[in-house]
């Protein structure tokens, strides 16, 4: 079974899939932030590097699919390829940090790998606020991060939104978690789980 956590920046992703993996025995799949090349230089000139960048996430993002298709585990997933193509690309190319030749390139490459994976048998999306992100996101104090401007976050969830309003690739679950912490939390943690289990015995 393949689940993935989709959700802007500071949405809480990463804690929600460590949870879950946990919970239900999953294997999680991480998103490369530690170990991606790009990330300091993108933030630092983006225009730069933003071609760079997304082609990496796809890379990587690619690669985890095909991995995750071949083990036969249950796998939880730290957002998915469709939202690089979807969000981050696009909104890269709208702002005009992308030139219309790499985005074109860009989504040749994703049409022609999206064609090669299907997708997650239950996709949580995380819907949140833009200060809930913003507090989220001076939390954990990534120095990367702290160039991240308020337009640029509300862009991102305007894409997330519209790609989640028309998302058709299997089950989808939204959580709204402005009002959630699921580390500090256990009850909330608990919800989440419980609505998690009504759609996974849903799907069998």
């Amino acid at each position: 079974m393949h689940i993935a956590v989709a959700g802007n920046i500071g949405a809480g992703k990463t804690t929600l899939t460590k949870f879950l993996a946990k919970h239900y025995k999953w294997e999680a799949q991480l998103e490369d932030v530690v170990d991606n090349p790009y990330l300091d230089d993108f933030y630092n000139q983006m225009e730069r590097w933003s071609f760079n960048l997304q082609v990496y996430f796809l890379n990587s993002r690619f690669r985890q699919v095909l991995q995750i298709r071949e083990s036969g585990k249950d796998i939880i997933q730290d957002r998915t390829i469709y939202e690089d193509a979807h969000i981050f690309a696009p909104n890269l190319h709208a702002m005009g940090l992308m030139t219309n030749r790499d985005f074109e390139n860009y989504r040749s490459l994703f049409d022609l790998m999206e064609s090669l994976v299907k997708g997650p048998d239950l996709l949580i999306y995380l819907r949140s606020s833009i200060p809930n992100l913003v507090s989220q996101i001076h939390k954990r104090g990534r120095d990367y991060e702290n160039s991240i401007s308020i337009d640029y976050l509300s862009r991102l969830n305007e894409r997330y939104e519209a790609w989640i309003h028309g998302y058709d690739k299997g089950s989808l679950l939204v959580i709204d978690v402005d009002h959630l912490d699921f580390v500090a939390n256990p009850e909330d943690l608990g919800l989440v789980i419980n609505k998690i289990d009504a759609e996974i015995n849903g799907l069998f």
